[in-house]
């Protein structure tokens, strides 16, 4: 098959799914789960205020979702059509991501096996049309790990810049991702060695990302009060408290984990008070970001048996097949709940098989590669607390593993039933 065609194949395969899942989800894109970037992208639309409610600029989000649908809404409107269709573009771009990097990996055959495998991933297919931020965080995560690729094997500023670009908006929308730029470097010097010209790549990258991450920051420091990416402190510590892990183990979310008794009030809840009353009222964001950053690291220290004993649930949770139920998600109990329970676990005990296996038979550098990636999102899962949500960004990475698998096994199956002929023949008499 012809690269062209392999394009037209991976795309078709990425959108037609979704946009039935489109078509069956219209009545809940815009008002069910939707992320909080929503709110501050009608904000900014409507008053040039990016934040929950005009003249109150926040960082109480990652800002890149939100900017994603600004010029959206600011286009077309609000519409769950637009928006669809947009994010299915997105998830379309991705697979053929995911299409470039098995080809570069293994082949093209293997390329368009992962590409498929990545965009029929049931969870993304109904996930990708909602309105969350997950949607950017698989492109940007398949551009990182193609860069990273091209860039261990042949070091040049324009690839490393372009890296360093992908780092720096994959941070932008996950700060989960904060410290993957150093994991990248140490695996292109590893892959490219010592050198001067892989060392000024490497410079180069980690100069971009933080170039990129710079505006955001400074505009914090002067509109808001305080340097950060994100002042939601409270989202690390509902996981990393002392009622978490009952809380996880009892069928809730950490969004259950009970308020700490007299914390500072979020800018989210200031907005949920604004929607029922009318009225903004004060909220020093810098200073509840502290106080829930003190009480996280009060927990590691002075808790850190229960931590660890966190982790491991959270690590447990990350990588579990099934997707992780809670009392309080969406769509409980329905037919879309139901499906989504018995086709996961159908999907991704064979996946992780074959990407086990895929270990193997892939060259050692993205072998080395993709456990370094998956290593760090069980680390930082352990740390935050890992969902099925932010686990499926980084399957594409299994599903290339899983294609050099299945062309293994085919070509063994093949050998063996040449063998198997040959000796037939030979057993035949004359």
């Amino acid at each position: 098959m012809s690269r062209a065609r392999a394009y037209v194949l991976v795309a078709v395969v990425a959108a037609l799914p979704r946009l039935v899942v489109l078509l069956v989800e219209r009545g809940h894109i815009l008002t069910s789960g939707t992320d909080k970037a929503d709110d501050f992208a009608r904000t900014f639309v409507a008053s040039g205020t990016y934040g929950f409610v005009a003249g109150h600029p926040s960082a109480y989000t990652q800002p890149l979702y939100g900017f994603f649908l600004v010029p959206i809404y600011w286009i077309f409107g609000r519409h769950w059509e637009i928006v669809g269709i947009a994010q299915i573009a997105v998830a379309a771009g991705t697979a053929l991501l995911v299409y470039e990097i098995g080809r570069r990996v293994v082949s093209n055959t293997a390329g368009v096996i992962a590409a498929v495998l990545a965009t029929l991933h049931p969870y993304l297919v109904w996930h990708d049309v909602h309105l969350n931020r997950e949607i950017l965080d698989q492109f940007l995560a398949a551009a990182i790990v193609l860069l990273t690729l091209v860039l261990a094997s042949r070091p040049t500023i324009r690839v490393a810049a372009l890296l360093g670009l992908a780092l720096g908006l994959g941070i932008l929308g996950n700060v989960r991702l904060a410290a993957l730029p150093l994991v990248v470097a140490f695996f292109v010097l590893w892959r490219a060695g010592l050198h001067r010209g892989a060392l000024a790549a490497v410079g180069v990258s980690l100069a971009v990302t933080g170039l990129v991450v710079a505006p955001w920051v400074i505009r914090n420091r002067v509109s808001v009060g305080c340097v950060a990416i994100t002042t939601d402190a409270k989202a690390l510590w509902k996981a990393n408290d002392v009622n978490t892990y009952r809380t996880l183990t009892h069928g809730g979310w950490i969004d259950d984990v009970p308020n700490y008794p007299g914390a500072p009030p979020t800018p989210e809840q200031a907005f949920g008070y604004y929607q029922a009353y009318g009225k903004y009222p004060a909220v020093n964001e810098c200073s509840q970001m502290n106080f829930y950053s003190h009480k996280v690291h009060a927990f590691w220290f002075h808790h850190f048996g229960a931590k660890v004993k966190l982790a491991l649930l959270a690590g447990q949770m990350e990588w579990q097949p099934s997707v992780v139920e809670t009392s309080g998600r969406p769509e409980k109990g329905t037919f879309v709940d139901s499906l989504r329970t018995s086709a996961e676990p159908v999907y991704v005990i064979p996946l992780y098989v074959l990407g086990l296996l895929g270990l193997v038979f892939v060259p050692r550098a993205f072998a080395v590669l993709a456990v370094l990636l998956l290593a760090y999102q069980t680390a930082v899962a352990m740390i935050f607390v890992g969902v099925t949500r932010y686990r499926v960004p980084w399957d594409f990475v299994l599903c290339v593993l899983a294609a050099a698998s299945v062309l293994e096994l085919v070509r063994r199956v093949r050998e063996w039933r040449v063998a198997g002929g040959a000796r037939k023949a030979a057993d035949e008499p004359a």
